[in-house]
């Protein structure tokens, strides 16, 4: 029995161990992250900087197609995952070259590349009547292959969007038959390859075969930083479905410092990292990476992504607001502390200053003998040694607690509060995250303002004052566009009562010119 218990207690210090030494291996990572997050308007250079090169390239060749062809396909490439509309561009002028060629196969490659821009912005309908109407039967394998491949995931995207699990099923199916097809005709062992057979698995949930799969990927000499963000992405969501949330947020992390090192805007690692983050309750990184997260998809310029960031960010905004207040308050109480230590020293003090006095007047009253002086001198010398001892142990404590509250503010990177309290302004806070609210809100629904005003009786308009982007009114209705419709969320997020936002919405009711309902329905059909 002993060494059973022996057995367990070493076995449980193993898994301490590994546990731990896995959470320093993520710390490091995310650390990691932050730098490449700081640097990375470097990347963006030296992609800014490519993509001149070849418009040089191109304005030196302007007369000759075939060569036109190729500098627009790498173009194409550059954009595909950095700026949304270019590439969509790139993709027109490559049709435009390859009609003027008459090359079926150039053709139907242009054509491929039209319908992936679409889905990749959110536009299903028009991906679907590209891709259903193209043959590639006499096509060249490599068209072949990319056709297949877009197709194939074109159909995972539908599933992933479809509420109905009978048509999800259906979706991924298309999918597999499609992607076994490229499959097919791809050179084995390359990145690509292991990328799609990767991708069939994982839709056919063989989840362990499919990260197999994809570590196969990550070990090909062919596989580039864009591959190596695909994959450990792939990775993490494999985990996540296994419910390991330590890889899950590891190769996350992989996958977000991949994507800025090869300036991909159109990624899902850093928004997933973020949402994961904050269910652990990692406020501070979460907020930081929403905020990237946005400012990728504002680049990358499509509707989808922005509204999966832009959903989010007042959730985990409010939550890191709410971090800051908790931490004032705790700043708040440590001042305290400091200032009550404070009087205390300067009450010691006080009373030793009339100690002092009274031991003076008493070694005067007891000078009638030597012992009696000696007596009192010693009686001195050791109460002031006893003070200055308890003295300079209280200011060491004091000096101390001092640091410890610069250290703590020092690693949370508010140096402000350094001047605490005239610093420190949560009502401000508050107010810059209705700005950055409005802004990015606007920045989805440039029109909301003008089309909610039509919802509301001629003679009820709201009027913004100089300076505002929107007012509390609107702010409300752009929640509920949002699809926050709970009055709860809404008062926490707006730092009202349940009451008043009852009053606001009955208001609005009151100069609508529509029914309650109807006048939902028409808020959430506004673009």
């Amino acid at each position: 029995m002993k060494k059973i218990h022996i057995t367990i207690l070493l076995l449980s210090i193993c898994l301490l161990a590994v546990a731990a030494r896995q959470d320093g291996r993520t710390a490091a990572l995310l650390d990691s992250l932050d730098f490449y997050i700081e640097k990375q308007n470097l990347f963006d250079s030296q992609k800014e900087r490519k993509i001149a090169d070849i418009n040089l390239q191109i304005a030196e060749n302007k007369n000759d197609t075939l060569i036109l062809y190729s500098l627009f396909l790498k173009k194409f490439e550059e954009y595909r995952s950095y700026v949304y509309d270019s590439a969509y561009v790139c993709a027109e002028t490559l049709l435009n070259i390859s009609n003027s060629l008459k090359d079926k196969d150039k053709i139907i490659s242009s054509q491929t590349k039209i319908g992936y821009c679409y889905f990749s912005s959110g536009l299903f309908k028009e991906s679907f009547e590209v891709l259903n109407s193209l043959d590639v039967s006499a096509c060249s394998d490599s068209t072949k292959i990319e056709y297949y491949m877009y197709k194939s995931i074109f159909y995972y995207n539908l599933a992933d969007f479809n509420n109905s699990e009978k048509f999800r099923k259906k979706y991924i199916s298309e999918g597999n038959k499609v992607i076994n097809k490229a499959i097919a005709l791809a050179s084995a062992g390359s990145a690509s390859y292991w990328n799609m057979v990767g991708l069939h698995r994982m839709k056919s949930d063989d989840i362990q075969g499919a990260i197999e799969t994809y570590r196969q990927m990550l070990a090909t000499p062919d596989c580039s930083e864009h591959d190596f963000a695909v994959a450990t992405s792939s990775i993490a969501y494999l985990f996540g479905l296994q419910g390991n949330k330590q890889e899950q947020k590891r190769y996350l992390t992989m996958a977000a410092i991949a994507d800025i090192k090869s300036s991909t805007k159109e990624t899902v690692a850093l928004h997933n990292l973020a949402m994961l983050l904050y269910k652990e309750g990692d406020i501070a990184h979460a907020a930081a990476y929403i905020h990237q997260a946005l400012a990728d998809a504002l680049l990358f310029n499509t509707r989808q992504r922005q509204l999966e960031a832009g959903m989010i960010l007042p959730i985990i905004e409010l939550e890191h607001i709410n971090m800051i207040e908790k931490q004032r308050n705790t700043v708040i109480w440590v001042s305290v502390g400091i200032a009550l230590l404070a009087i205390l020293l300067a009450a010691a003090i006080f009373r030793l200053w009339n100690m002092m006095k009274r031991l003076n007047l008493a070694k005067k009253s007891v000078q009638e003998t030597n012992d009696q002086l000696i007596e009192v001198n010693k009686i001195k010398e050791e109460y002031i040694g006893y003070f200055f001892s308890q003295n300079s142990e209280f200011i060491e404590k004091l000096s101390a607690l001092e640091k410890w509250v610069i250290d703590k503010v020092n690693t949370m990177s508010y140096n402000e509060l350094r001047n605490f309290p005239k610093n420190l302004n949560i009502h401000r806070e508050r107010e810059k995250m209705y700005v950055r609210f409005d802004q990015i809100f606007l920045k989805l629904f440039p029109d909301f303002v003008k089309e909610f005003n039509k919802l509301l009786k001629p003679d009820q308009q709201i009027l913004l004052q100089s300076g505002e982007l929107l007012n509390t009114d609107l702010r409300i209705y752009a929640l509920m566009r949002l699809g926050i419709h709970e009055n709860e969320k809404i008062a926490a997020f707006l730092d009202y009562s349940i009451n008043t936002i009852y009053a606001y919405k009955s208001k609005i009711k009151s100069k609508s010119r529509y029914p309650n309902d109807e006048l939902k329905r028409r808020l959430m059909e506004i673009k």
